[in-house]
């Protein structure tokens, strides 16, 4: 059905009755224009102190680790501070040049132990280390594809980042999904003296779709062969890393083992740690040809001026085409097809120590290759089993790896004293906005709230779905923070189109979140719902952030924005695509709505926030208003302004469901200065009106005004 408001042609849009507990309220279709924390026992998964898997033993680890932790942020600042004096009271400083550190000495953090506790197969290593110039930048590059990656890639970066004391630039060989997930988080993460790029990885499918590959990366555990084709060429060097890798140590005292690469040495590599290469794990076994035990391709140093110049590419080539001929696939994906390489060439290889590279797989005698776990630098999870693995050391690497995994990435935005980062716009802009608001404003929090950039993280579980053809489709957008998990499941139930839901999660929370939804069928079984995570910063709840960011990933060509805890109705996802109609909710008109046939239109008055589905172009909610008050108030009076129509849909409806006071209501309700910065921004959001539509938003202060 068509209208027509004020002479501008309309799709109009459905609004849905809303029946609540203990009262009723209402949604609503609007025209838009034709122009087109923690939580305990959340998951069955988690461990708790009567399980089985959990000791006393393991939690005493866990919570010796988080200390140490703490210390070596303690150790950090303090080394910082004592680096700020030393450079400020230094000449050479001074005069710009770059001074010479030993990556042992860089304070990277690491206890004692780490830093001399070498095991005898690695003596070579003891004495001094090589040098790395102190703002030289070092590039690690790794290949990411999918939703499940992407959350490795993050803890990775995170223990890279908690040690590291040089720039970093990443060079990720993304696909499209992976790409459109990690530029938004690192765009939002704001880490100084970082730069990322991407190379598109479904453009070098050809380079190596030919190989015929069992293991369980797919065609993306092939593309490391490429790197030397896809990175810059002027890129002479990279530290080149899978996902499933956790740091810990300074990554600078790896990059600095480049400087011992001698004459033809262009590959830098662990042994591998399990007898796969040797043929004897079952009978039958048949591995690729490979040098001894062969080596793992989970962390590679590559000299990509010297690969290049010894023509790397025919040189794989023709050494995967010889082998295929009497293998027929590789099991272990680049890793067969490097190691047939050093078979042939084995003057290419720099055999790093084993602790570089500890490698937890399933048949791993890692365990004799270190003394104890405070020699090790890199553990590698290259198992499909991931923390499940069988080591006797398996408590420890596990409490490092959670670490990180929960760890809040807004503490690794630190500078990098003496080595200034790249100009960026973005973060200059920031700068200058929040230097233009006064501090001794009263409502300075509410206003700087307006331009805090929170980290995001798109698409944090597999997302899937195909927009049906008929353009009527609509997506359920809602957001929520940890206290209102519960309702997920119910909303799923009710609602079984596509939901675009926008969560506001610590680090430590977000994996509470992941363990349960993998530990519920009902979240699992559907793949239709996309979950973004926006990560906690500043006192207040971003409530339109989120709606905002839960918005902009919408596919469909419609958008039904509710709350989380309001529960559709059973069938109104499939009511509202057929029926798509381009002081609360009094407006509706509640006594035509309980005899009403046919949808009815209602006009815009003071206070009206109903429940609405619209297109997708609509405006997005304004920023200015965090915690309780206004923020959907604004959105609805931002509409009427732009001459959408509130049209009423007499069938539908959803259920208010009751919960405990919100945080900012309490807040709201207690705090006189709240309530007056509240009033504050409320004026300031209709002057903003009256500047952008002219006489037609005088009627807003004329009702705010009379109400």
């Amino acid at each position: 059905m068509l209208g027509v408001c004020r002479g501008r042609r309309k799709f109009l849009a459905a609004s849905l009755t809303l029946l609540c507990i203990p009262a009723i309220t209402w949604l609503y279709l609007f025209a838009g224009s034709f122009e087109d924390g923690k939580p305990v026992s959340l998951s069955p998964l988690e461990a708790q102190p009567h399980s089985p898997r959990y000791t006393a033993s393991s939690q005493r680890e866990r919570e010796s680790l988080e200390v140490r932790v703490r210390e070596v942020e303690e150790e950090n600042r303090a080394l910082r501070r004592q680096l700020s004096l030393a450079q400020g009271r230094s000449p050479a400083h001074r005069r710009g040049n770059h001074s010479k550190t030993y990556s042992m000495e860089e304070g990277t953090g690491d206890s004692e132990n780490l830093r001399a506790g070498i095991v005898a197969g690695n003596s070579s290593e003891c004495g001094q280390q090589p040098v790395v110039e102190k703002c030289e930048t070092i590039h690690v590059a790794i290949v990411c594809a999918g939703y499940n990656a992407s959350r490795d890639v993050v803890t990775l970066v995170k223990s890279v980042l908690f040690h590291r004391r040089n720039p970093l630039h990443f060079h990720l060989i993304a696909d499209s999904i992976a790409e459109q997930i990690l530029a938004t988080l690192f765009q939002t993460w704001m880490v100084p003296a970082v730069r990322v790029d991407f190379y598109n990885a479904d453009e070098l499918k050809s380079e190596v779709s030919w190989i015929p590959n069992k293991h369980y990366s797919g065609i993306y555990g092939l593309m490391k062969l490429v790197l030397t084709k896809t990175l810059p060429a002027n890129l002479e060097r990279v530290i080149v890393l899978d996902t499933d890798i956790t740091f810990a140590t300074d990554i600078a005292e790896l990059w600095a083992v480049f400087h011992k690469f001698k004459g033809q040495q262009v590959l830098g590599l662990v042994e591998n740690q399990s007898d796969w290469y040797l043929g004897n794990l079952w009978k039958n076994h048949r591995p690729w040809p490979a040098l001894g035990r062969g080596y793992n391709t989970g962390v590679i140093l590559l000299l990509l001026d010297k690969l290049r110049k010894m023509k790397w590419e025919q040189m794989w080539r023709l050494t995967a085409e010889r082998e295929l001929m009497g293998m027929l696939s590789t099991s272990l994906a680049d890793q067969d097809i490097f190691n047939a390489v050093i078979k042939q060439n084995p003057f290419l290889v720099y055999q790093l120590p084993c602790f570089w590279n500890v490698q937890l797989s399933d048949h791993t005698r890692s365990e004799q290759c270190y003394r104890d776990v405070s020699d090790l630098k890199v553990i590698h999870w290259n198992s499909p089993k991931k923390l499940r693995v069988k080591n006797k050391h398996v408590e420890f690497f596990r409490n490092l790896y959670l670490t990180f995994l929960e760890y809040d990435g807004n503490l690794l935005r630190r500078e990098l004293f003496g080595c200034p980062s790249e100009a960026d716009v973005n973060s200059e802009n920031l700068q200058k906005q929040l230097s233009e608001l006064d501090e001794d404003d009263l409502c300075y929090e509410f206003r700087r709230e307006r331009f805090t950039v929170h980290r995001t993280h798109l698409y944090f579980l597999h997302y899937e779905y195909e927009p049906a053809s008929d353009n009527t489709d609509v997506t359920l957008v809602a957001q929520l923070s940890m206290d209102r998990l519960q309702m997920l499941e119910a909303i799923c139930k009710h609602w079984e189109g596509p939901v675009s839901l926008a969560l506001y999660l610590s680090d430590a929370e977000a994996q509470q979140f992941l363990r349960y939804a993998q530990g519920s069928e009902v979240l699992m079984g559907r793949h239709n719902v996309a979950y973004h995570i926006v990560y906690k910063e500043g006192q207040f709840y971003p409530v339109n952030l989120l709606r905002n960011v839960a918005m902009k990933h919408v596919g469909t060509p419609y958008m039904f924005l509710s709350d989380i805890d309001f529960l559709p109705m059973y069938g109104l996802y499939e009511y509202l695509r057929y029926h798509v109609w381009t002081k609360g909710h009094a407006p509706t008109n509640f006594a035509k709505w309980r005899t009403a046939t046919t949808p009815y239109r209602v006009e815009w008055e003071a206070d009206f926030e109903p429940y609405v589905v619209v297109r997708r172009d609509c405006p997005e909610y304004d920023r200015r208003f965090v915690g309780f008050g206004w923020n959907k108030v604004a959105h609805i009076m931002e509409l009427d302004a732009q001459e959408y129509e509130f049209i009423v849909l007499p069938n539908a409806y959803m259920i208010h469901m009751p919960h405990a006071p919100s945080f900012d209501i309490t807040k709201f309700r207690s705090n006189k200065q709240y309530r007056i910065c509240l009033k504050t921004l409320k004026e300031e959001f209709q002057q903003d009106m009256s500047r952008r539509y002219g006489f037609a938003a005088l009627k807003y202060l004329t009702a705010e005004n009379n109400s």
